[in-house]
């Protein structure tokens, strides 16, 4: 404690870590909605001197040391990590001392204090991870980046260094991070206390896998999962989604899963079918089994004030409140309302709401059938994002609200385990730390159907699987403003199957032009794969042999994840991090250990640069020929994208499966 008042705490976490904690508080204690499993290390070694102590965990060097020399005024502590042998990996800014502290501490209300955190910062180093986010970039240095939870933008505060570590800002609530070229400051608007975790290892992906196993490791992917997925915005009734599952069959297509959308229910937060467009859910979800289908059927978090449910969950205490005025959340439409109703989240923070609304899944999903359950709209999206303002079972919205999807995961995939579901899988458009944990599967939220967002893609799901969340997928052509008809969006919507073929999970999905506004009776454009034209369906039809050829290796990359962390979709420097290159290039990536895959995403674009390792010899994926490492030009017609075979890899055969999957077509 120095004469601030602050207390500073430093344990050995996990394999090569270390967590700190600091507060102007009493005490230290747990950070509500932590990511942080049990602390686990052994064998950490600590030596406490008069102005300095050190402690040692596996690589991991922690240093504290006074702050106090030549000071006119007192600042805390300054703490600094290395590696065993002595390289400095981030340390804490030494502040001027006119300036403020390098841990800053103000007023947020009640014991809650708007922190601060700074260190020093390097020219050349990259910083990647933080979730997902639609600014185009991999190495996001340079970057200011919001902590909060946004369609299309999932806040995972978690960033993998060039310097050889891994940092967790382990504060669910609203903030952010500035990547700054003089400084890298971390801040929260509301928190009891600050609380981070750092870790390192021989290689970045050793750096991975720790983070994953503090986190929480996934669990296996079902195999049902690892094929095609079909969905559009929206199928209106049973009929019309058992016909599109009929119609793949007759046309000798493989399908895994369709998805039924919203607006199937009553009412938002009465969790159950509505009767008149599906009258028989148990015969649907038998019937597509017998095809080889699995049903997933998309599931809000919100409670319509009109909903049977609403009165008895207010009554309880299972919704959202607010600190003051009127607890209104969002305003959406629902069946049986002219215009939008203004819709309450339950609290998906409070273990007995999560119970509540996994009985009201089992009567209205479960005793069907169902076990594959869309989380959509799970961020949540709090009106004006107005967190301050809404108050949880664990605490103040700013302070806590990053957690609410990966609570909200948590209570279906503990109810599925219940029911006797071994493998889970939860389609969800948002997460936070540990969500992985939970069989959250995060797709990249409503994009645009357009180049420039196919491209921002890439980096997006690299940057999610450093994050800790190896199951990520897309809209395959974009959720919004595609037209069918365009010659522009029938070349989008190919080479958005191309790259997704190489994901780790492979979907189709978007609301297609013309279509009517949002409400009840809303539905797009065709939007199956026969919907785009002859030309794109032959292409198309070929990406979907292929998917269910490399569907074992798919599996095996699961199995890795599962196991270890290690995401299926990974930055080129996950297995190459001597090569600088691979630190460079945002465009491309490994799936696996065995295929380089190098994605289109230029309008007209029939050729393209491609980095290939010089740590490893290439095939070409479609011609079987080897390739010399290093950069080269690669040709990129409509019919294909570059991809490239690791040599002595898993996937020998992938130019015979493409030959073969050509003349199926």
């Amino acid at each position: 404690m120095f004469e601030g008042g602050e207390v500073l705490q430093v344990e050995a976490w996990g394999e090569s870590g270390a967590r700190v904690r600091s507060t102007l508080g009493a005490s230290i204690g747990e950070t509500p909605g932590s990511a942080l499993g049990e602390g686990g290390a052994t064998g950490a070694e600590v030596e406490i001197h008069d102005d300095r102590a050190r402690l040692r965990n596996g690589d991991l060097v922690v240093e504290v040391r006074d702050n106090h020399e030549d000071r006119f005024v007192p600042f805390p502590s300054l703490v600094r990590f290395l590696r065993a042998d002595g390289t400095e990996l981030i340390a804490e800014s030494v502040p001027h001392f006119t300036s403020p502290p390098q841990r800053r501490y103000r007023r947020s209300g009640g014991d809650l204090y708007r922190c601060e955190l700074t260190f020093d910062s390097h020219p050349d180093e990259r910083l990647y991870g933080l979730g997902q986010h639609q600014h185009g970039l991999l190495d996001q240095k340079g970057a200011v980046v919001d902590l909060v939870q946004r369609n299309t933008e999932v806040s995972v505060p978690f960033a993998l260094s060039s310097r050889g570590y891994g940092f967790l800002w382990n504060m669910p609530g609203a903030g952010r991070v500035e990547l700054a070229a003089n400084r890298t400051r971390w801040s929260a608007d509301a928190a009891r206390q600050i609380d981070y975790w750092v870790t390192t290892g021989p290689t970045p992906a050793d750096i991975v896998r720790h983070y994953a196993r503090a986190t929480g490791l996934p669990p296996m992917l079902p195999g049902w999962a690892s094929g095609f997925w079909q969905s559009k915005l929206r199928y209106r009734n049973q009929a019309e989604l058992l016909e599109v599952a009929h119609e793949y069959k007759r046309r000798g297509l493989p399908l895994s899963v369709i998805v039924c959308d919203y607006f199937h229910w009553t009412r938002q937060g009465e969790w159950r079918f509505d009767p008149e467009e599906w009258p028989d859910p148990s015969g649907m979800v038998d019937e597509l089994r017998e095809l080889g289908v699995e049903l997933m059927v998309s599931v809000w978090p919100t409670v319509n004030p009109s909903s049977d449910n609403y009165a008895e969950m207010d009554r309880r205490g299972l919704l959202v409140r607010a600190m003051g005025g009127l607890p209104l959340h969002l305003a959406f439409w629902d069946k049986g309302t002219d215009g939008r109703a203004f819709m309450r989240y339950y609290d998906a923070t409070n273990p007995e709401a999560r119970r509540y609304v996994w009985e009201k899944i089992s009567a209205g999903y479960r005793s069907h059938g169902i076990r594959a359950f869309w989380l959509d709209a799970c961020e949540p999206e709090i009106l004006a994002e107005n967190d301050e303002d809404a108050l949880y079972f664990l605490g103040q919205g700013s302070e806590v609200q990053g957690i609410y999807p990966r609570e909200h995961a948590r209570g279906f995939y503990e109810g599925l385990r219940e029911s006797g579901e071994s493998d889970v899988l939860l389609l969800c458009r948002s997460a936070w730390a540990g969500s992985q944990r939970y069989g959250a599967a995060v797709w990249s939220g409503d994009v645009e159907s357009t180049f420039e967002a196919l491209a921002a893609q890439v980096p997006a799901g690299v940057n999610m699987g450093i994050s800790g969340i190896p199951w990520w997928t897309t809209d395959i052509g974009g959720f919004r403003n595609g037209d069918p008809t365009t010659e522009y969006f029938r070349e989008l919507v190919v080479r958005w199957f191309q790259f997704s073929v190489f994901c780790p999970l492979f979907r189709l999905h978007g609301v297609r032009e013309p279509g009517p506004l949002v409400g009840s009776g809303q539905t797009g454009a065709p939007n199956e794969v026969w919907s785009f034209g002859e030309q794109a369906f032959g292409v198309i039809r070929a990406q979907l042999t292929l998917r269910e050829r490399i569907r074992p290796y798919v599996m095996e990359q699961m199995a890795t994840a599962s196991a270890t962390g290690l995401p299926p979709m990974r930055a080129l420097f996950l297995e190459f991090p001597e090569e600088a290159p691979a630190w460079e290039v945002d465009d491309q990536y490994m799936f696996g250990p065995d295929v380089l895959v190098a994605p289109v995403t230029r309008e007209g674009a029939r050729t393209r640069d491609v980095y290939l390792p010089v740590g490893a010899s290439w095939l070409d994926a479609w011609t079987g020929e080897p390739v010399e490492s290093g950069w080269v030009s690669a040709d990129a017609p409509l019919e294909r994208i570059p991809v490239y075979l690791r040599q002595g890899g898993a996937l020998r055969d992938l130019a015979a499966a493409d030959a073969a999957t050509r003349g199926a077509g």
